[in-house]
């Protein structure tokens, strides 16, 4: 039994760099996929479908993408292309200056506007198995924080454009190559301040384990930081395009908290488990926290739109 793994331990050893640096391109590869075959792994997840057909992107959301990248000045907006996705709020993937482009997913009830409701209301939404009543009370509050004036759609794709347009993606997926190599370094460094390269072998073994839990954590709070950055740079871009974008990114938080509060209401205790009385997300783990608070993030735009003003 000992010689296969002293004999794996010297294999390692020989050949630690270069199993380091495959560890690494592998780790980035495997976060990055999702972005370089957007059509692949993202559109067909979020694509909208009706009649047992992919939806169509209506005129009115393809001139608005249009404008948003015009707006923000895109230096190379024929890599972008818009869908139409399910949900309520646009979604985003892709890096733009690889060949397949990005993908921005723009939800249906965008097509809506303040004074006709019907891409809502001739929807059916079932919560706990049950059809929402869009004429009840409930249903009034959901359909009006479902209904977003041109500068609040504006705001919530030029905030997915400008995410992808940063390198977001890249951004994110070298992380995790960064903490592997950290992994290896913690390894390295523990064994000689402690002078355990002469020493037991369990005792190696044991730093081995710390370095890699030392990584883990290292990883997700890396990772969750990485992302908060990501969504109030993406803010602050497209709310500073101009006073309309950050009065929009006002409102596009204020009615994603009241959806989420109505939600929390209706769904009875699934939706108190997760949604909380504020209207953020509870978190899906006690170690993580994804995204930025609405919130936060709402008061982020907030506090642009009053130097604004100022």
């Amino acid at each position: 039994m000992s010689f296969p793994f002293r004999k794996i331990t010297a294999l390692v050893k020989k050949y630690r760099a270069g199993l380091l640096i495959a560890g690494c391109g592998a780790a980035f590869s495997v976060n990055i996929l999702y972005h370089v075959f957007p059509d692949n792994a993202f559109k067909k997840v979020y694509q909208a479908w009706s009649k047992g057909e992919p939806a169509d992107l209506s005129e009115k959301l393809e001139k608005t993408f249009q404008e948003v990248l015009t707006d923000l000045g895109v230096s190379s907006p024929k890599k972008y292309s818009a869908f139409a996705a399910f949900g309520f709020q646009p979604v985003g993937a892709g890096v733009p200056w690889m060949p397949s482009g990005a993908r921005i997913g723009i939800p249906a009830n965008f097509n809506s506007t303040l004074d006709d409701s019907t891409g809502i209301t001739n929807r059916v939404i079932l919560i706990n198995g049950k059809e929402v009543d869009w004429d009840s009370s409930s249903g009034t509050v959901l359909k009006d924080a479902l209904l977003f004036s041109p500068q609040a759609q504006k705001f919530a794709v030029a905030r997915e454009v400008a995410r992808l347009d940063s390198g977001g993606p890249v951004l994110h997926a070298t992380v995790a190559p960064a903490c592997l190599a950290g992994v290896c370094v913690y390894s390295v460094a523990l064994k000689q301040i402690f002078g355990l390269y002469s020493g037991p072998a369990l005792k190696r073994g044991a730093v081995n384990v710390f370095a890699l839990a030392l990584g883990a954590v290292s990883y997700l709070l890396t990772s969750d930081a990485v992302c908060h950055w990501m969504d109030y740079k993406s803010d602050r871009t497209a709310a500073s395009v101009s006073q309309d974008y950050a009065k929009g990114g006002v409102e596009f938080y204020d009615k994603i908290l009241s959806r989420n509060k109505t939600l929390r209401t209706l769904m009875g205790q699934k939706g108190g488990e997760t949604y909380a009385p504020s209207g953020n997300l509870f978190p899906s783990s006690m170690f993580r926290m994804k995204h930025a608070s609405y919130t936060s993030r709402r008061e982020g735009v907030a506090s642009l739109l009053k130097l604004d003003k100022a």
